[in-house]
């Protein structure tokens, strides 16, 4: 028997497909071979299609809708289905990542029937447990939206993105008058302005910060001060009004840079921010911290945070430490006091760093601008380069 690899050599491995404009494209390119192939979501119900013309073997249909003489004919001819079981709140299969109007629709202060909590209930039910067809769901939903992720930020042979992704972490009870949750926004709106990818983990606090600056990346100090007193009057996301102050700053300033949130829904449930363009929600937690950490190759500001963020700027050392995504890339300190005084941790890391390469890639200020000029400055080094 044929190696896999000779057997499907005419196409690409794992190839995709998302689209009957795709699927038409690749009939162009390898006409009836589409072996190995992978059929994305699609319904071919309506479709006139001679599946008895092409090679299927070993081409697999995962959430597509065929009449049953097609199925039944696919599978003679060597080719596998996976369809999700009814009644989940989730698309397993979507190509796309999420928006805050998809996941926050049906959301009220008094009474949350949002789609992002219809979801984070059906999973918290079978969290510990879940059934195999459901924990196979999850792992779905997560592969495609690291597809999507793949999509939007466009990597390169060697693993870097085509886009400038900046990432900030930090606590998630942060309030919405606390300082740093002002130099948080002021940061990330000055790197939106020259020309970063804002990245955050999607939830209040610094993170909500975060996505806030990027999206009045171009609007005067004074609007991002505007915002700011509005945020102001429902200062911590368990206060009434919260929801309703980002939706007035929206209204008020209508159009806005895009950034990039990662949550997840692991931790319980956390309203949404409302200032990222794009979500990438996770069900498994530990392959979207890693990704957050992995995809902001232009580096990572750490605001002050707790126990969470201390594990992450560890994480983050440890890929800088041996070079896990092929390049080095710098770690800023936004916080004098607490990296360097409360905690330690920037001294410590310094001392770990000592004599490679990511050293000279760690930073301590308290000044928006110095941040900038640092991450200017240090760009991400090829590892071995």
């Amino acid at each position: 028997m044929a190696p896999i690899h000779e057997k499907f050599k005419l196409v690409a491995d794992d190839q995709e497909i998302k689209s009957f404009a795709a699927f038409e494209r690749m009939q162009q390119k390898n006409g009836a071979d589409m072996r190995g192939l992978t059929f994305l979501a699609l319904d071919f119900t309506r479709k006139q299609i001679d599946w008895n013309t092409m090679d299927v073997r070993g081409a697999t249909f995962i959430g597509c809708t065929l009449d049953l003489q097609d199925e039944v004919l696919l599978r003679t001819q060597g080719a596998y289905f996976y369809i999700h079981p009814d009644g989940l709140p989730y698309d397993p299969y979507r190509r796309n990542l999420y928006s805050w109007q998809e996941l926050m629709n049906g959301y009220a202060d008094d009474d949350d029937q949002s789609i992002d909590y219809e979801i984070y209930r059906h999973y918290a039910q079978t969290k510990f447990n879940p059934p195999l067809n459901h924990a196979l769901c999850q792992r779905i939903h997560d592969h495609s939206i690291d597809e999507a992720l793949r999509d939007l930020l466009k990597y390169d042979d060697d693993g870097m993105t085509h886009i400038r992704c900046v990432g900030f972490m930090g606590g998630h009870g942060t309030l919405r008058t606390d300082p740093y949750y002002r130099k948080t926004a002021e940061t990330a709106k000055l790197l939106t302005e020259h020309d970063y990818f804002v990245v955050s983990g999607g939830g209040p606090g610094i993170m909500e910060a975060t996505n806030l600056g990027a999206y009045m990346g171009g609007k005067s100090n004074e609007a991002l001060q505007e915002a700011l007193d509005i945020l102001a009057q429902a200062p911590h996301y368990r206060d009434k009004g919260y929801h309703q102050a980002s939706l007035e700053v929206l209204a008020h300033f209508p159009k806005g840079h895009h950034s990039l949130a990662i949550p997840t829904w692991f931790y319980g449930h956390e309203p949404s921010n409302l200032f990222a363009s794009h979500i990438a929600k996770y069900f498994s937690n530990s392959l979207r911290e890693d990704n957050l950490l992995a995809i902001c190759l232009y580096g990572i500001v750490y605001a002050p945070g707790s126990a969470g963020t201390t594990q992450e700027i560890f994480q983050d050392a440890t890929q800088n430490h041996y070079g896990t995504y092929n390049f080095y890339s710098p770690m800023v300190f936004l916080g004098k006091k607490r990296y360097e005084l409360d905690t330690l941790i920037f001294p410590l890391l310094k001392q770990l760093s000592q004599d490679r390469e990511y050293q000279h890639m760690l930073h301590l200020t308290d000044e928006p601008m110095d941040v900038l000029k640092f991450l200017r400055e240090n760009p991400p080094r090829v590892v071995g380069g």
